[in-house]
């Protein structure tokens, strides 16, 4: 008996330690340090998993078109990002890699094929692959370690920014102390009257890493603004994920 009681103790004490360890601190105090060590431990905070295979609930609303879409996400990092939205059937599939975009729309009955032109056209501002799988995983868009940093605490976040900023473009970004993975990140070039902002609403612990419970985009150009809301359902990791794609035949070739 004495033996089985020492099993069920070390039992509750070693789940206890599992919890609290899987715990975000939610009450994490940001506290004055240097811009670099702030990049620095975003950096260290980077999503380190081969595949990701996930579902998504997508809103979607550019002034002209309203869309509730599910959305099937597949990632090898570095490599692809597969998207599928649905809605009783498929409505679109995307397949993006480092050099190439590849989609199409069963609705519409046309495909594209080409550079990231089509994911400018979207969001507003110049992106590459790396960017946008960093949009997906609450990463900085650009490298935080390329250049010099600035850094305040408003609210409770570090806000990082470039002691330099770019010609074009001024770059904020929100950091929370309890992971120092990104709450908010905004590109703004005033001049041309282009901003974009990308939220993260809140993040879950899934198998000790840090992700995403949803992002929240807004792109702001002069003649229109497009809002994505994306909500993460499941996400699973390292996983094999299947990310066939083809465009159909017959199908309106797009152009931007």
């Amino acid at each position: 008996m004495k033996f089985i009681k020492y099993i069920l103790l070390f039992t509750i004490i070693f789940t206890s330690c599992k919890i609290t360890k899987n715990m975000i601190d939610a009450t994490a105090t940001a506290k004055d340090i240097s811009a670099r060590k702030v990049a620095k431990k975003h950096i260290a905070a980077n999503f380190d998993k081969n595949t990701i295979d996930a579902k998504l609930k997508m809103n979607f609303d550019n002034g002209k078109t309203t869309q509730s879409l599910s959305v099937s996400l597949k990632m090898k990092k570095d490599q692809v990002i597969w998207l599928k939205g649905s809605k009783f059937i498929t409505v679109f599939k995307a397949e993006i890699t480092p050099t190439s975009v590849r989609f199409y729309s069963s609705l519409l009955k046309k495909s594209f094929e080409g550079d990231f032109s089509m994911i400018k056209e979207l969001l507003g501002v110049e992106i590459n692959f790396e960017q946008l799988q960093n949009l997906f995983l609450g990463q900085s868009l650009i490298d935080v370690r390329t250049e010099d940093q600035e850094v305040e605490i408003v609210n409770n976040r570090y806000i990082l920014s470039p002691e330099k900023q770019a010609a074009l473009f001024d770059i904020f970004f929100n950091i929370n102390p309890a992971h120092f993975k990104l709450d908010e990140q905004t590109i703004v070039n005033a001049e041309k009257d282009l901003r974009l902002d990308v939220k993260y609403p809140s993040y879950n612990l899934i198998n000790d890493v840090v992700f995403p419970s949803g992002i929240n985009i807004k792109a702001k150009n002069p003649k229109s603004i497009t809002v994505i809301d994306l909500e993460y359902k499941s996400v699973v990791f390292n996983e094999d994920v299947n990310m066939s794609f083809s465009v159909p035949k017959g199908y309106k070739k797009l152009s931007f």
